[in-house]
């Protein structure tokens, strides 16, 4: 279940944005890192590294996902690898990562809670061993966590970037370059909570980088191999569409070809890497296209 939350106050001590107003307004300081978290200061939109001083204004609005009662439910999971710490799938498309408005079922939550019961960790935000998210309907590699140790230790190798993500994105056009970089902040789209847009000015958006490879050039698409440097919510869907190449099948941001109606959102997550949590060592996972990319292909080729 998502809430909506806003909190407003004073700033009691100087110093950094979302210290200073994580202990003035009594909220954990994780709450202005949260892609949905929309900070102002003295009504200004600010970033949560802003310098902030005795006696100013704060406020923030976020979404706040509260995952009560969720029920076991028998779904089956596609898993790439398992040990006592890790769990790594290959995400179905069309499969919601957990529990949301009007969606209480179906989830990779849901399949969790059955297959490894009621007291699956959990972090500060109730995500049971959800360390990171895909996009509904965004399929591919997917690491969960199975221990608390496990769920801390690759949130914060999330948080840092040290993690290894790519993506194959199908997009409309020919590229600029055969390899190039997007580099422009993302913000929430003042007229849909539900959107996310790219922003002109800096201090408004939150840092998002995106490198891409072409792999194949089609007929008026192009097949990317694509890597996220930072993790924003639909950081690559917001970055194509602003880019003028918009991802083929995107309900919310990109193109709908009526040549080509079997086309649902063309993006996967084709591999992942990341230090597994214990050991240290460097793990490496890959998740094939799936079949929706390959009928598509036959048909640009």
């Amino acid at each position: 279940m998502i809430r909506h939350r806003s909190e407003e106050g004073i700033i009691a001590s100087s110093g950094r944005l979302d210290a200073a107003a994580s202990a003035s307004l009594g909220i954990p300081r994780s709450v202005f890192s949260l892609p949905s978290a929309v900070i102002r200061l003295n009504g200004v939109v600010a970033k949560k590294s802003a310098k902030a001083k005795e006696g100013d204004r704060v406020s923030v609005e976020y979404d706040e996902e509260v995952f009560e009662g969720i029920e076991a439910e028998d779904l089956p999971l596609d898993v790439l690898f398992e040990d006592s710490s890790l769990l790594v799938i290959n995400k179905a498309q069309g499969m919601a990562v957990h529990p949301g408005a009007g969606l209480m079922s179906g989830t990779v939550a849901n399949a969790l809670v059955s297959r490894y019961g009621d007291d699956f960790p959990s972090s500060e935000t109730e995500r049971p061993g959800i360390v990171h998210r895909l996009d509904k309907d965004t399929s591919g590699v997917m690491v969960i966590a199975k221990t608390l140790e496990a769920l801390e230790a690759l949130q914060k190798q999330f948080a840092s970037h040290t993690t290894e993500k790519h993506y194959s994105a199908i997009v409309k056009g020919v590229m600029p370059l055969m390899h190039g970089m997007m580099d422009f902040p993302i913000e929430r789209d003042p007229k849909d909570r539900r959107r996310f847009r790219a922003s002109s000015d800096p201090e408004r958006g939150k840092s998002a980088l995106t490198e891409y490879t072409v792999l194949r050039i089609l007929n008026g698409y192009s097949l990317l191999d694509v890597r996220i440097h930072t993790g924003r919510t639909h950081q690559i869907r917001v970055h194509m569409k602003a880019s003028g190449h918009p991802i083929l099948g995107d309900p919310i941001y990109g193109v709908h070809d009526p040549r080509y109606p079997e086309a649902t959102l063309m993006l996967h997550a084709s591999s992942l890497s990341f230090d597994h949590p214990l050991s240290g060592e460097r793990l490496h996972f890959s998740a094939p296209l799936p079949s929706r990319f390959d009928d598509v292909l036959s048909l640009l080729t």
